[in-house]
């Protein structure tokens, strides 16, 4: 079977500085991979390369399927999961109308979105707006969005961060939800010990380039 992701001599150039130098990477169908690096390292850039958010200066790949250096790479995202370290939601919004809009522009109905929230422990807390909810239930939204989605490829960055005890179990049923199926995961994080104990295998970025 296809990887899921494959990445050749990629280098991302943002203004007047190269943050990724020839990445080659290869990840598998049911991979994690944890991903390591100092702050500056290029970490998120990495991740947000592969969620298509930002096109290659130079190199090649793929990413589910879609060519990463075409035309039409953004069509990619309907089967990308992308949990960035700050949370992407309307602060105006409530966090079950935040779920249910994001879910509705991938097809997914109130229902589905609904039972997502009460599967990370928001059912309770759903009509507060999210400018009025803690991080870490706003870390719980989003992960809910991803249940409901069922990307093929999850990237999560930092997602133990201002997680309690109980919700870090979510990043693990996140992810073995879908490798289960054949997708992959890539885990970011400052806490090596436990991304380890997780992924198959880690590698780390060091100015830009995979060791």
């Amino acid at each position: 079977m296809d990887p899921v992701v494959v990445l050749e001599g990629i280098g991302v150039r943002i203004g007047g500085d190269t943050i990724l130098r020839d990445v080659e990477l290869e990840l598998a169908r049911g991979e994690t991979l944890g991903l390591f690096g100092a702050n500056g390292a290029g970490k998120t850039t990495l991740l947000r390369l592969m969620a298509t958010l930002l096109a290659p200066s130079h190199g090649g790949g793929t990413v589910v399927g879609v060519d990463i250096a075409g035309n039409d790479y953004t069509s990619a995202r309907p089967s990308i999961g992308y949990v960035g370290h700050t949370p992407g939601l309307y602060g105006e919004l409530t966090l079950r109308e935040n779920i249910r809009f994001s879910a509705s522009i991938a097809g997914i109905g109130e229902a589905e979105a609904d039972a997502a929230l009460g599967a990370v422990g928001l059912a309770g807390a759903a009509d507060r707006r999210v400018e009025a909810t803690s991080h870490g239930m706003q870390r719980r939204a989003e992960f809910a969005l991803q249940l409901a989605r069922k990307p093929r490829l999850l990237l999560l960055d930092e997602p133990h961060s201002a997680l309690d005890a109980a919700a870090v179990d979510l990043v693990e049923s996140l992810v073995e939800r879908t490798t289960a199926v054949g997708g992959a995961a890539v885990l970011v994080s400052h806490d090596r010990e436990r991304v380890a104990a997780a992924a198959d295998r880690t590698v780390e970025l060091k100015s830009g380039t995979l060791v």
